[in-house]
């Protein structure tokens, strides 16, 4: 039997959390990966790693064409996101804009990046990642409206690239225990023992449990899966999501 091939994965926000557990998990099965995020990882990275801070369109097209121009990139993994809770009553004009600007226009930009390569190898695995707040989550209005945003994109890309044999495909995170998750949720709030309390298997999700639903869009068995959004949330979507 053949060896698969080894294929080169461009994971975004790969130096911590969700992002670095997909290197990971991408690294461990034989992908070349390539992380890209606005700081370095602590410790080693199972692959090559590239600084660059993707709130920053210019930034983002630069090492953008430089990573086409050096790699035929496989794989795609956005997952560099940002969130901010701030009630409606709250809420600066700008909380929304940021959110909008790195959670939507840095995927799109990521993502036409590297599509003209998949074409001419008439290959490609574009995973997106949302959020279970896509559903509406209270005090998250310009994440919620973001993360939608992700699904939106997600199921468009699939019917525009499905011939091109690239599948698009989106995971959506429940509450997941990451560095971002701590510093919106702080444990002694009583927001977050009742989200946590509400989680169907009883527990906060790790981001290998991301990582894994990620692998699987990511990987060549995934040929005849696009357009769809996995919720990877402990059971936290059932009874929000429609049938």
């Amino acid at each position: 039997m053949s060896s698969p091939l080894r294929r080169t994965a461009l994971v975004t926000g790969a130096s911590r959390g969700i992002g670095r557990a997909v290197a990971a998990a991408l690294a461990a099965r034989g992908d070349r990966v390539i992380g890209l995020a606005r700081s370095a990882p602590d410790g080693g990275f199972d692959g090559e790693f590239i600084t660059a801070d993707l709130a920053d369109p210019q930034e983002t097209e630069r090492v953008l064409v430089d990573i086409a121009r050096r790699y035929s990139v496989d794989i795609l993994v956005n997952n560099a996101g940002m969130s901010r809770a701030t009630p409606l009553d709250n809420m600066k004009i700008t909380d929304v804009s940021d959110m909008l600007d790195m959670n939507v226009r840095a995927i799109v930009q990521c993502t036409a990046a590297v599509t003209a390569g998949m074409r001419e190898r008439s290959y490609g695995r574009i995973v997106n990642i949302s959020s279970r707040a896509a559903q509406g989550k209270a005090g998250r209005t310009g994440y919620s409206a973001s993360k939608a945003a992700v699904i939106g994109a997600t199921r468009t890309w699939a019917l525009e690239l499905a011939k091109s044999g690239i599948t698009v495909n989106c995971v959506a995170p429940g509450p997941i225990r990451t560095e971002m998750w701590d510093v919106n949720n702080p444990p002694d709030s009583p927001l977050t023992r009742a989200t946590v309390a509400s989680i169907a298997v009883g527990r906060l999700g790790e981001p290998q449990d991301v990582a894994a639903a990620v692998a699987y869009f990511a990987s060549e068995q995934a040929s005849f899966t696009t357009g769809q959004v996995l919720f990877v949330c402990g059971g936290s979507s059932v009874g929000l999501a429609a049938i």
